[in-house]
């Protein structure tokens, strides 16, 4: 796409510099880009997800056809600057991209990044392309800020400094509000703090680092509810030889028990809630900093040393495998710590003279010097598989060669947040090009994720990425000088190119098309290298995997940052309103390059849309099941699949990645000690996991341990061997029988419970009501009643039922109106849960955690609400209650339909849950996009992409 000539306008007018000459590449001479896409006029109209009133309207926007209705509706509303019916207001993807595009080019004209102007148009013109195209996204802040009246903040990812100092402190706090209220995140390393068991100059004790935490997690809260873009987003670190360290391991897992214990009392506790505030820490990520000493003396089992802050001293020796369990049993417990592997981390910087890295952004992908930013790019992958199934290598280069031209103009008009990071900023100038959507390009060309072969496509493309942004690196310090830092550093700097190169001549490849990539990258490094040592370098930092959130959404990719798919089927909304679930479109490609028959290619993507799974496909040989393993379903990867996978891609990056281990509920603390040791061995530079609800569950209760002890005491009785079996009689309701109806509301979702009594004793029948008269749910909840109704009849005890559906989780869910049950995770989690407190004694109901709104309040007092209830009290309600006639059917008006269709409805596809939070934008349900979430409804994201 360019070289270098000589001749060109000296930058500032003070010497002659070499110019970046342009080539044409995906646009033609003489024809605009936006000439080659057919455009259509559609409406955008977004509604509550509780009550279907419009929150959002915008019609006749402009957008190509190849556009998804997502995709268009997310930019339409987040990107779209203006205010919503002025003239001012932007109603054309054009108008989008002329506004960044415009500025970007201006910028490199004016200080001298090309040799002529031509060379300008056909930047102007590949950049447009490529992002109308769908080719590339900068990250979200771009898309707000540059071209308007606001300040040109470019940067996604923060990170700052805090000393040992109370200026600092609260220099810290107000550096991250300011972060925050620009809707993007930031980090820090808080070991500087001296620790709660040193002393001050005054002769007091220190308060430690986890205290000042929560003064800025509570400042990050505020400014989070008052209105910002997105949940605010940070990283807190905390190296593993601070005194304080198990303090900071524990704090998040202690407040999650508090989460568990409120929400089981009914508080309003999700994402957003209202009562969500009076639970601290819960605004951050943590991380504890470890050190190779660390990790080897946890091998080894020996002592580990803590050190005093300001001497260095150790104040205290700990056994490192207990710390070490200790941090994973916190992460089983809450997903948090995380760990960041600081000696590999500090080996690969490039700027060490000028000092350590200590900290990270949000989402750990950015890894670099304090007070300093990064701007993020990803590159959608799937744009390159040609329709042969080999790899666009060119057009991959020349795409990485103008993103990091484009993406290297931008610090040079960017506006930052403080006059520190500003500094460092334009000293260093840190990039952060990536990509999205290899998940789905593996499995397109038929290569497992969790397997040597996809692997090696993912190590291969991420080196030529790196190669190529360094090679161009260089080629720009030819023309507007290196970076400022780069002659202190120099020496570092390419001995960190060379450990890329290295690493680059060790990838085994396995296949034609990773070969070819593999060859092209080994190119891109000598060049790079040859480059470098002659001009030096414009970039501190190339490249890292952020989690590509709401741009991923944007550029309509199946699968974000080196994450796989997350499940073969998904929901696709439609022009109008409404969605329709579809089979994966990579699927298809997949079974053709595997070579099945277009016959068998249409039974098994039949099979799929009706299973969410491959197992037992017809024609589908067991030996492709990987092919098709997602994060979720049937077969969902291992937790180590994700991790070698991590370990591919690491040795050619420049900074980090972005995502999240996922380990079943039922994994142990020793798995995830496994995953943390491995990952430290396979030479990756940070690591989080999640273990499949360890967010959500029933908090232990005193009544609930007596019921574990009769269980053992029972277990521990002789068994008896059963000879015969009797088969079980129904007992049929009489045709007079006491009832109560309970008109409920589960997320904004209305409904109707008419429960039926025998008169003697206990619940036989139950009847719901959810919708219109011949509709589907109508009808599945007919069925579901009869079903209930006759297991009941049958001698199935109720509290078997309660056990099996509370806490079930599927939309809609959410606030109710029943003062005893606040929250219900789903309408059978309300349902059973009403049940129980109706027709069950407090003994059984205690042990499952069931309350109502009176006894929850006796337990706050510190009273046993236990004594108010009996057996006989509870058998006169059931005999007492009135005989009522069944309420006359509400008008179809009065019935609310279930709540629109959100992230939990492919989850009901899979047979398990993903826990994610719902979106304070518009309340579906998010989904993990690396180590974030995203949501799909809005393009919103808790993270900093």
């Amino acid at each position: 796409m360019t070289e270098t000539i000589g001749g060109a306008a000296a930058r500032g007018g003070k010497r002659l510099r070499k110019g970046l000459k342009m080539k044409r590449v995906f646009t033609t001479p003489g024809v605009h880009p936006y000439d080659e896409v057919r455009w259509e006029r559609r409406d955008v109209v977004m509604t509550n997800w509780r009550d279907g009133s419009i929150n959002f309207e915008q019609r006749d926007v402009e957008f190509p056809v190849s556009w998804s209705v997502n995709a268009a509706n997310i930019v339409t509303t987040k990107y779209f600057r203006g205010a919503v019916g002025t003239p001012q207001r932007e109603w054309s993807l054009k108008q989008l991209i002329d506004r960044v595009v415009g500025v970007y080019t201006r910028t490199a004209v004016e200080h001298g990044y090309f040799a002529g102007d031509e060379d300008a148009e056909i930047f102007d013109h590949e950049l447009k392309h490529a992002l109308v195209n769908q080719v590339f996204s900068f990250n979200s802040p771009v898309w707000f800020n540059v071209g308007t009246a606001s300040p040109q903040q470019v940067s996604a990812c923060f990170i700052l400094a805090v000393d040992d100092q109370m200026e600092s402190i609260l220099d810290w706090y107000k550096e991250e509000g300011v972060i925050f209220k620009g809707g993007s995140g930031s980090g820090v390393n808080l070991s500087r703090i001296r620790s709660s068991k040193e002393l001050l100059s005054s002769g007091g004790t220190a308060s430690g680092p986890v205290s000042f935490m929560r003064g800025a997690d509570a400042s990050a809260g505020t400014i989070k509810s008052g209105g910002a873009t997105r949940r605010a987003a940070k990283m807190v670190v905390l190296d593993v030889d601070h005194p304080d360290i198990e303090e900071f391991i524990e704090t998040k897992a202690r407040e999650e028990d508090k989460v568990r214990a409120l929400r089981d009392a009914g508080f309003d506790m999700d994402l957003g809630g209202k009562d969500i505030v009076s639970v601290q820490y819960q605004n951050a990520n943590n991380s504890v900093r470890v050190s190779d000493e660390f990790m080897r003396a946890v091998e080894k089992g020996e002592e580990f040393g803590l050190r005093a802050r300001l001497t260095g001293e150790v104040i205290e020796k700990v056994d490192a495998g207990r710390l070490f369990r200790k941090m994973a049993t916190a992460a089983w417990e809450c997903a948090d710590p995380g760990v960041q592997y600081d000696d590999t981390i500090n080996d690969w910087h490039t700027s060490p003279e000028t000092g350590r890295i200590t900290a990270s952004n949000p989402c750990s992908e950015y890894l670099h010097l304090d007070n300093s930013s990064c701007n993020l790019a990803s590159i959608n992958l799937m744009k390159f598989l040609k329709d042969d199934n080999s790899f666009d290598i060119e057009s991959f280069v020349k795409i990485t060669e103008l993103i990091i031209t484009a993406m290297d103009v931008s610090i040079t008009f960017a506006d930052f947040p403080t006059e520190k990071i500003d500094q460092t900023t334009r000293a260093y100038r840190q990039l952060g090009i990536g990509y999205a959507n290899l998940g789905a390009l593996l499995m397109a060309t038929g290569h497992a994720y969790d397997s040597e072969g996809g692997r090696a496509i993912a190590g291969a493309v991420t080196s030529l990425m790196t190669g190529a942004s360094y090679r161009r690196s260089a080629e720009l310090a030819a023309v507007v000088g290196p970076y400022d830092g780069y002659a202190r550093n120099a020496d570092a700097h390419k001995r960190v190119m060379r450990k890329h190169a290295a690493a680059n001549d060790d990838l085994r490849t396995l296949d034609a098309m990773d070969k070819a990539i593999h060859a092209e990258a080994s190119r891109q490094w000598t060049e790079c290298l040859k480059l470098g040592e002659r001009n030096g370098y414009r970039n501190a930092q190339a490249s890292l995997l952020a989690p590509t959130g709401t741009i991923g959404l944007m550029m309509d990719c199946d699968t974000t940052g080196i994450e796989p798919d997350l499940a073969l089927v998904k929901f696709k909304k439609l022009v109008g309103g409404g969605s329709m679930q579809i089979v994966n479109q990579t699927i298809p490609r997949a079974l053709r390059q595997l070579g099945y028959p277009e016959e068998q290619v249409e039974a098994i993507v039949e099979y799929i849309a009706a299973n969410s799974h491959v197992v037992d496909a017809p024609g589908l040989k067991p030996e492709h099941y990987e092919v098709f393993d997602c994060a979720m379903g049937e077969r969902a990867i291992a937790p180590m699949g994700h991790v070698r996978m991590m370990a591919a891609a690491q040795p050619f990056l420049s900074g980090a990645i972005s995502k999240t281990v996922n380990l079943p509920e039922a994994a142990t603390v020793e798995d995830i000690e496994q995953v943390y040791m491995e990952g430290w061995k396979l030479g990756l530079k940070a690591l989080a996991v999640y273990r499949d609800n360890c967010k959500v569950g029933q908090p232990l209760s005193v009544a609930g341990k007596k019921s574990d002890k009769k269980a053992e005491e029972k277990a521990a009785e002789p068994e008896i061997q059963v000879v015969e079996i009797s088969r079980p009689t129904r007992r049929r309701m009489p045709n007079q029988r006491p009832s109560t109806t309970t008109r409920f509301t589960v997320g904004g979702a209305k409904g109707y419970m008419t429960a039926s009594s025998y008169p003697d004793d206990g619940l036989g029948e139950v009847f719901l009501k959810m919708s219109k008269q011949g509709s589907t749910l109508a009808g599945v909840m007919d069925a579901f009643s009869v079903a209930i109704s006759i297991g009941l009849q049958y001698g199935v005890p109720l509290e078997t039922y309660v056990s099996k559906f509370v806490n079930m989780r599927f939309d809609p869910a959410g606030m109710t109106d029943d003062p005893d049950i606040r929250m219900a995770a789903s309408v059978m989690d309300y349902i059973f849960r009403r049940l129980a407190l109706d027709h069950l004694p407090y003994d059984d109901r205690a042990a499952l955690g069931i309350f109502s709104a009176s006894e929850r309040a006796a337990q706050q007092r510190g009273e046993d609400p236990a004594p108010i209830h009996t057996d006989e009290v509870i058998a006169e309600l059931a005999t007492s209650a009135p005989i009522e006639q069944p309420q006359p059917q509400p008008r179809p008006e009065a019935v609310a339909v279930a709540a629109p269709e959100r992230g939990g409805s492919l989850e009901s596809h899979q047979g398990r849950t993903a826990d994610a939070p719902l979106c304070m934008t518009c309340g579906t349900k998010m989904r993990p996009a690396g180590s974030c979430y995203v949501c799909e409804g809005c393009g919103s994201t808790s993270g900093c992409s």
